[in-house]
């Protein structure tokens, strides 16, 4: 069972987040550019090397808003409109199969899934367009705007990036196929790499070997794998490059039982749904001790 992402793509469309003076601009600038631009790279020649997050590291997942990490989290996850936390393993957050609310406009009508003239919707995001993935055509240009989303991060000095929404076709009424999608993610995770970025699976748990084995993605970033049970779909894959993030209004354990399980990943934290930041009335965060 396939998860959605959190709130946070709401609270961005709402009030962007901060960018930092110079790194953020940069990467605004890439965030806003056509999709019409350049090809995705077919077969680079001297990728850059790329690492997966440091083994059982504290973890913070900041996509609802930046703020100082917790002096103990070695991880920290943010979105593409965010600098990366300074001295700790940093990771990308990217939506790059379906289009951000409040940015469909910035995509070509045939980039955008749809259906007897009509956008197909996420039916749990109804501000979410599918991505149309279906030929190869659509996947190299759309490989190519998010191919400056990821130059972007690159730029503004992330370790990594983590593609969201891989799964859209499991809700696209049959339109697309898990091979219109694989096709696209390899050509991401290409990308990724010849930038000299680890590529990070998002979810997908019942696709986690096949992004593995045939797009190369190097670990894996998960929500509420100790709550539905899965957490093994993606260590038997992953091992210890796995991020795991649970949340408050679903877990049916106390967290310390969760720390001492040896199936849930030791990159694991807890956080609030909404991922908001502390003074937030409903801000939580919590790690396992070491």
């Amino acid at each position: 069972m396939t998860r959605r992402r959190t709130a946070f793509a709401r609270m961005r469309a709402a009030s962007a987040l901060v960018l930092v003076a110079g790194v953020g601009i940069a990467v605004a600038a890439c965030a806003n550019q056509p999709a019409e631009t350049s090809a995705a790279p077919s077969s680079p020649s001297t990728p850059l090397s790329a690492s997966p997050p440091p083994a059982a590291t504290p973890v913070d997942y900041q996509l609802g808003g930046a703020y100082p990490p917790d002096p103990r989290v070695g991880i920290v996850a943010r979105d593409r409109t965010a600098a990366p936390a300074d001295g700790v393993y940093s990771i990308c957050y990217l939506n790059a199969f379906q289009t951000q609310p409040g940015e469909r406009e910035e995509w070509a009508d045939d980039l955008v899934l749809r259906q007897d003239g009509t956008d197909v919707m996420d039916p749990d995001w109804p501000d979410e367009a599918l991505l149309d993935t279906r030929s190869d055509d659509a996947r190299q240009r759309i490989a190519a705007r998010v191919g400056e989303w990821i130059d972007g991060c690159q730029a503004a000095g992330y370790d990594a990036v983590e593609f969201d929404n891989l799964d859209t076709y499991t809700r696209s009424d049959g339109l697309l196929s898990a091979e219109d999608n694989l096709a696209l993610a390899t050509l991401l995770v290409e990308w990724a790499h010849h930038a000299g970025l680890a590529a990070g699976q998002k979810n997908a748990a019942e696709d986690a070997e096949r992004l593995r084995a045939e797009a190369g993605f190097d670990f894996a970033v998960v929500e509420e794998c100790a709550y539905y049970r899965e957490c093994a779909a993606y260590t038997d894959v992953y091992g210890d490059a796995v991020v795991a993030i649970e949340y408050t209004d679903a877990i049916d354990r106390p967290f310390e039982d969760l720390c001492a399980d040896p199936a849930v990943p030791a990159s694991l934290v807890l956080r609030d749904r909404d991922l908001t930041t502390p003074g937030d009335a409903d801000y939580a965060f919590e790690i396992c001790p070491r």
